[in-house]
């Protein structure tokens, strides 16, 4: 009886213990619900022992199906890898490969990597979409990009498989002439919230009505870190900045380093993800760039 037991049993209940409900198990598998309880019926009589209590006006897992649902959970995973690595491995090299990278990761390692892209791929068109925060993310989860490289956002979906490229270190500055430049020492939260913090903005809804490393009341938000970079050494605020865009003007005194009482996660740097939806990863030539931005 067991080895007539299929993926979709255990998907089904997965999805009933997750859903609280048959009904709702139903709506989320977009099946009606007397197929759902009829699936796991079935599941039932083969273990041999019922998954569910059925006497309260929801359905409750029974000790025996609290024991088997992190196993069914195991199994739905591993067949969610095999297929992804089958389809992966059936795709061979992609027709083309669209990239979304975020802004924070450093530009010079990303020139490198597409201009040896080109070369060992001379077929294979590349799009790049550079963004920042969730506007990385979107055009992955719309399925306009195969990969994502994220930093400025500190979330990843759980439906999204997470790969570590590198570190970039990240600084707060101000110009010189800024009156911040001026403290001695370590600059108190109240005093920096006396002056308008530059951030960048999310071009996308993903993280509406969040923020991320604001520390001021008082934000002017940019859509583009270059436009953040210049406003920074035209003295119109303070921000924090990836220390590789900034490390010349740190030298020659266009910015001067300040540090914060408190500094805030943005300040201390950012780690670099590559990200793909987990049952669409990279093919062949996905992977080769994916390598290629970790020798960044």
């Amino acid at each position: 009886m067991l080895d007539g037991m299929s993926m979709d049993q255990l998907r089904t209940f997965i999805a009933a213990a997750d859903e609280g409900s048959f009904s709702a198990a139903g709506r989320k598998l977009r099946r009606a619900q007397s197929v759902v309880s009829t699936t796991l019926a079935n599941l039932e009589a083969q273990v041999g022992f019922a998954l569910f209590e059925r006497t309260g006006r929801y359905p409750q897992l029974t000790e025996a199906g609290r024991a088997l649902l992190e196993l069914a959970r195991a199994a739905a995973h591993g067949m969610d890898e095999f297929k992804a690595k089958a389809r992966s491995l059936a795709e061979g090299l992609e027709p083309e490969l669209a990239v979304a990278v975020d802004v924070m990761y450093p530009i010079a390692h990303l020139t490198r990597a597409v201009q040896a892209f080109h070369q060992a791929f001379p077929s294979t068109p590349l799009r790049l979409y550079v963004e920042a925060l969730g506007a990385v993310l979107q055009p992955l989860l719309d399925g306009q990009c195969r990969v994502a490289v994220i930093g400025s956002l500190p979330e990843i979906p759980a439906a999204c498989a997470s790969e570590y490229l590198l570190s970039v270190a990240a600084v707060t500055v101000v110009a010189p002439s800024h009156p911040l430049a001026a403290v001695k020492g370590m600059v108190v939260r109240t005093v920096a919230a006396e002056h308008i913090q530059l951030v960048l903005t999310d071009r996308s809804a993903l993280t509406a009505g969040r923020n991320f490393g604001v520390l001021s009341p008082r934000v002017w938000r940019l859509a583009d870190l270059g436009a953040k970079h210049a406003f920074l050494r035209a003295g119109l605020g303070w921000g924090h900045m990836p220390l590789h865009m900034v490390q010349a003007d740190l030298a020659s005194g266009a910015l001067v380093r300040v540090e914060l009482e408190s500094a805030a996660t943005s300040a201390a740097g950012f780690s670099m993800h590559a990200i793909h939806l987990a049952d669409n990863p990279p093919g062949r030539a996905g992977r080769w760039f994916i390598e290629q931005l970790k020798q960044g």
